[in-house]
């Protein structure tokens, strides 16, 4: 179910570094707008990242969790508590890296903490043998395909003027956010007006398998997909509905690692698996997924959480395994911030492709005079 494909098998067997100081530094970014889904709506990104330095060599990662639990049950301040009491304490110099996941294996759940530290390690390596990170995943560079993310809006004129400027830009699809009482008719409007337009839409589990026959009335609307329209703990009820529509299901948050993608294959839950690699325990358990998948002929994308450019960046290189065949949620860093902390911002190239950052690492730049000025915590752990 879950094989080790030899880019996996090269991954598990690295001996990780000597790490002679780790910090953890949670910043501040006000979103350009504020961001709405049906749980939630944020005004801005407090972020908490994890500096590793070996050997004069500093890596950065991103933890994808919120400040608060409205999305995910991780939040910021449990991280903080597994990395440090927890996960931090197994690094160990030379230990091989699937070692490594063997002893985060003991830690229940927490997928955002433990993909910050094997992301940061991944990065770190790949800077100290001077490596883009694709590279050392073992996947040849390509260019990625966009995709933007809408929030809930106040009015359909504010959704059709976004949508809009998105078309305008590029992107390789559009997905909008969905709740009960602003969906069909919404949907309806952003169709009529762009009839050709790839779009999906995601829901962030607001809806009951006794809203099926509403949820049905979105096939008439030539969607790619309907991202996560029930529970997030669900895969069974997933499986009712899909039988009910004949517009394909993506789970999202129900995924958590391969065995769950492997259980919503078998039961018909969905037909396409987004990935978001802070959730599901970072780098290498997303191939092993997007590499299930593929075996099965289920379309696989890379989600966002809305990252500084650090996770953007982990997000870009990730895509460049095989499985990830439909846009993600990658789009340009001016779409969130009007400044972030690494440097060069994402920018949609011809036809609303995304370079992969060029050099070794993640190939992005942090810059310290900003993460100063965003920084709101700052503690030094080795």
């Amino acid at each position: 179910m879950t094989r080790s494909t030899p880019p996996l098998a090269a991954l598990e067997a690295l001996p990780l570094p000597k790490i002679d100081r780790l910090d953890l530094v949670t910043v501040r970014l006000p979103f350009v707008a504020p961001f709405g889904t049906s749980v939630h709506v944020w005004t801005d990104k407090e972020a908490m990242l994890l500096r590793l330095e070996s050997g004069g060599v500093a890596a950065w990662s991103e933890c994808v969790s919120d400040p608060d639990p409205f999305y995910f049950y991780e939040t910021n301040g449990t991280a903080r508590h597994i990395l440090v009491e927890f996960l931090l304490p197994l690094l160990e110099p030379g230990l091989p890296l699937g070692e490594l996941a063997a002893r985060f294996g003991r830690v229940r759940g927490h997928g955002m903490a433990k993909a910050t530290v094997e992301n940061g390690l991944l990065v770190l390596i790949a800077l100290q043998k001077g490596l883009p990170l694709h590279e050392l995943l073992g996947f040849p560079a390509k260019e990625i395909m966009s995709g933007l993310s809408i929030g809930l809006k106040d009015s359909v004129a504010d959704l059709l003027a976004a949508v809009e400027r998105a078309e305008a830009r590029g992107y390789h699809r559009i997905k909008m956010k969905i709740k009960k009482g602003q969906d069909v008719e919404w949907v309806r409007a952003v169709r009529e007006r762009f009839p050709e337009l790839r779009l999906m839409v995601d829901a962030n589990g607001d809806y009951a398998l006794s809203d099926a026959a509403r949820l049905k009335r979105l096939d008439d609307f030539d969607l790619m997909m309907i991202e996560q329209p029930l529970s997030y703990s669900d895969i069974y009820e997933h499986s009712l509905l899909q039988k009910e529509l004949k517009t394909p299901l993506c789970l999202d948050e129900s995924i958590h690692a391969a065995a769950d993608a492997a259980a919503a294959i078998a039961l018909g839950a969905c037909r396409i698996i987004n990935i978001k690699q802070g959730r599901v325990g970072g780098l290498m358990e997303s191939i092993r997924i997007a590499g299930y998948c593929a075996d099965r002929g289920v379309d696989v994308w890379s989600g966002g959480m809305d990252e500084t450019g650090i996770g953007r960046a982990v997000n870009i290189h990730l895509q460049t395994a095989p499985g990830f065949t439909l846009p993600g949620d990658t789009s340009e860093t001016s779409v969130y911030f009007d400044e972030d902390i690494a440097e060069p911002p994402v920018v949609l190239g011809p036809a609303g492709f995304i370079r992969i950052p060029e050099g070794p690492g993640l190939g992005v730049r942090v810059v310290p005079e900003r993460i100063l000025r965003r920084a709101l915590r700052w503690e030094r752990l080795r």
